[in-house]
């Protein structure tokens, strides 16, 4: 049998330390074997540091794999984003007509209305100025627009991406739309040839005109149509009609903050409009101001400057007398070329622009210092030369508030200042400043026309009545000459309006136009020629291609010599003692007459050197009367203001005729050229030239004002008719 085996005693492993445990495992148990408790130290940490990389390692791979998978989404996003944008173009871009037909359309036509010596008046047409090039205008113009509009302008190709950028992001932040990122040349393209309207579509195509114009156009040129074209509120379109419209200066003219101004108001036109809130312009202005700094335009010294101008207060319309004569062009433009304006055109208007000034400062003058207390709110002035140019012409108080030209449209009863036609009727019918009539009560049928004063003086000679005005002989002189031959008299003097044939025609009750009635006179003072009232001299294209000159070179004779002498001798005397006193010049001889209208409504005085014949008028739209103004005070002094002024240097010149009326009637004045002393009635008729007389002296009226210094046009007159008789009414009267 086998041995029994030693029974063995099993050891559990444990955990716990015991100061004689056997199972600790040495250095050299380990697989790596040992070195030292130093060695397992190094050991312990690079186990650490490996744990560390790895987990550094992860982070670095995360971010890369973020940024690669941000990467190619972007990628995939954009791509698309491109394929639809560009999808859009071809669709939107294949409803357009093809690029080969693009034009830019023409710029509505232009009318510019040049005074005598040159001065701009006005500028009439859709946009309200000319067309400028960069040359021509203020360089602060296009800095402005650039730096506040389109700073890139110059290194882009008609989109600006940074700008739409930098946009989006500024609304974005701000939540509302504030800024645009549309570029000049986009901006120009939807102003040439898209509506306002704002669709994808009309985006897309706005976006196809830009490359299109800048393909085509120089940067210049694009910024040249832009300024010219753009709407710069107030009714102006471009930098010419702008400038003209709020500062009543051209373009070139145009300082730093002025053209800030222009600029800042492209954001806004209507809304910024110095004409309707000039604070919120001129704080736009500031902007832009600011933008030009920054963009390295101008200086901090020329900003600070800009700003230490007063603010503009721009009218609500366009303002300045000058305007008058510019709708009046207007009105005869199209008559005179034959047609609608088609094209840019200058006009060459006969308007001195200094005398001009003077009319205006006169009429706003007179009404500023006695239009209250007078109750007198308008008034008008129209001045011409011997030939019938338009000098000057005012033809209200503030054409920025009512543009009803009254010098030429306005038909008012002229009153007294009719006289002259009632006189020179009768002096063509043989009567003298001598001859006298008796200042009496007198009965026409139902009228009895009283004097003014209501006083009556006896026997006077005709030369006294007119100076005095008295309305009792101006009517026998009518009972004696008759209404028809003093209306045939007025007509060829110059008188269009329909006239009354009757009694009361003496006191001036049928209603004229001041201009008709102020050329009617010149007559007198052009020795004695027919001078048709005309504003426009030339008008030629911008090539200067002539459409139109006048030809006021050659008028006909409506007064005799004779006739032309005695009555500048009695005119001269109403001036000098009459009820013209007031308009008396200092060292020019003038003559004229004054008028005042039934119940005080109207207050003429039409007068006249040998240099120009100017008519004046105040009263009240609604006819209401002034407070007993008549033409001796307020026009008369308003006459002489002007005149004074207008004939600063001009040389000394006498009326033609030098017919000496003396203001003793005991005195025989004889006239140079004494009429028959046959006191004779005239039969009606118009004074004919003689064909066999020609004249060859040149224009009638000159250029600059006033036509006494050249030969006015001779033509011969009417012969007395050989079947002529004395009347019983002349042998009455004791003529």
């Amino acid at each position: 049998m086998a041995k029994k085996r030693k029974k063995q005693t099993r050891i559990e492993p444990s955990m716990s330390r015991r100061k004689d445990s056997g199972l600790r495992a040495s250095a050299g148990d380990r697989v790596a074997g040992g070195h030292g408790s130093g060695r397992r130290k190094s050991g312990s940490g690079k186990r650490k540091s490996g744990r560390g990389k790895s987990r550094s390692g992860s982070s670095r791979r995360g971010l890369t794999g973020f940024l690669q998978r941000s990467f190619y989404w972007c990628f995939v996003i954009g791509l698309w984003a491109a394929i639809g944008i560009g999808g859009l173009v071809a669709y939107y871009g294949a409803k357009m007509p093809s690029a080969t037909t693009w034009t830019v359309p023409e710029r509505p036509p232009n009318v510019k209305i040049v005074s005598s010596d040159g001065h701009t008046l006005a500028n009439r047409g859709a946009t309200g100025g000319e067309a400028l090039t960069l040359a021509r205008m203020s360089p602060y113009i296009p800095q402005a627009v650039i730096a506040i509009e389109d700073r890139r302008f110059y290194s882009h190709l008609g989109l600006d991406p940074i700008g739409l950028a930098r946009a989006m992001v500024h609304n974005v932040a701000a939540g509302r739309m504030e800024q645009g990122g549309s570029t000049l040349t986009q901006q120009l393209a939807k102003n040439l040839f898209l509506s306002p309207e704002r669709t994808v579509e009309r985006k897309v195509q706005e976006l196809l005109l830009a490359f299109w114009l800048e393909y085509n156009f120089t940067k210049d040129q694009i910024l040249e149509m832009y300024l010219n074209r753009v709407y710069f509120g107030s009714g102006s379109y471009g930098v010419e009609a702008a400038s003209r419209r709020y500062f009543k200066k051209p373009a070139r003219d145009v300082n730093l903050a002025q053209a800030a101004l222009l600029a800042g108001l492209l954001k806004a036109p209507s809304r910024l409009s110095p004409a309707r809130n000039p604070e919120a312009a001129e704080t736009r202005a500031q902007i832009v101001l600011e933008a030009m700094r920054d963009e390295g335009f101008v200086t901090d010294r020329e900003i600070t400057t800009a700003m230490t101008q007063a603010p503009t207060r721009a009218k609500s319309y366009w303002t300045g007398a000058e305007n008058y004569g510019a709708d009046l062009v207007m009105d005869r433009l199209e008559a005179l070329i034959g047609g609608t304006v088609t094209r840019d055109l200058i006009v060459d208007t006969t308007i001195d622009f200094r005398l001009q000034q003077q009319a205006e400062k006169t009429i706003r003058g007179a009404i500023d210092h006695s239009g209250k207390k007078l109750n007198v709110s308008q008034g008008a002035l129209v001045s011409i030369d011997g030939s019938g140019a338009i000098r000057a012409l005012v033809g209200g108080y503030d054409y920025s508030v009512s543009q009803y030209d009254r010098a030429t449209k306005a038909k008012r009863q002229p009153g007294s200042a009719f006289k002259p036609f009632v006189y020179t009727a009768a002096l063509e019918q043989g009567r003298t400043p001598e001859s006298v009539r008796n200042d009496a009560p007198i009965r026409i049928g139902k009228w009895t026309p009283s004097n003014y004063d209501e006083k009556y003086r006896g026997p006077v000679t005709l030369s006294e009545a007119l100076s005095d005005s008295l309305n009792t002989i101006a009517a026998q002189l009518v009972m004696e000459a008759g209404a028809d031959n003093v209306a045939k008299t007025a007509r060829r003097l110059g008188i269009e309006s329909k006239l009354q044939t009757n009694a009361s025609i003496a006191l001036g009750t049928s209603e004229v136009t001041l201009t008709e009635l102020t050329a009617a006179y010149a007559p007198f003072m052009n020795g004695g020629y027919k001078a048709t009232p005309h504003i426009i001299k030339r008008v030629r294209t911008a090539d200067g291609k002539v459409l139109y000159e006048n030809t006021y070179d050659n008028p006909p004779r409506v007064l005799r010599p004779e006739i032309i002498a005695m009555m500048n001798g009695m005119l001269v005397r109403a001036v000098n003692e009459g009820t013209g006193r007031r308009a008396r010049l200092t060292s020019h001889q003038a003559a004229g007459k004054t008028g005042t209208s039934q119940a005080f409504r109207d207050a003429l005085f039409i007068g006249y050197t040998a240099h120009l014949t100017t008519g004046v008028w105040f009263g009240n739209d609604d006819s209401k009367p002034t407070s007993k103004v008549t033409g001796g005070s307020m026009p008369a002094l308003a006459w002489k203001s002007f005149m004074q002024s207008a004939h600063s240097g001009s040389s000394i010149a006498r009326l033609p005729g030098q017919y000496a009326v003396p203001s003793d009637p005991s005195r025989v004045a004889v006239p140079m050229t004494r009429p028959s002393e046959r006191l004779v009635r005239r039969p009606a008729g118009t004074i004919d030239a003689a064909p066999e007389q020609q004249w060859s002296g040149g224009d009638v009226a000159p250029d600059r004002t006033g036509s006494t210094s050249r030969r006015a046009p001779p033509a011969d007159v009417g012969s007395r008719s050989s079947d002529e008789t004395t009347t019983l009414l002349d042998i009455l009267l004791g003529n």
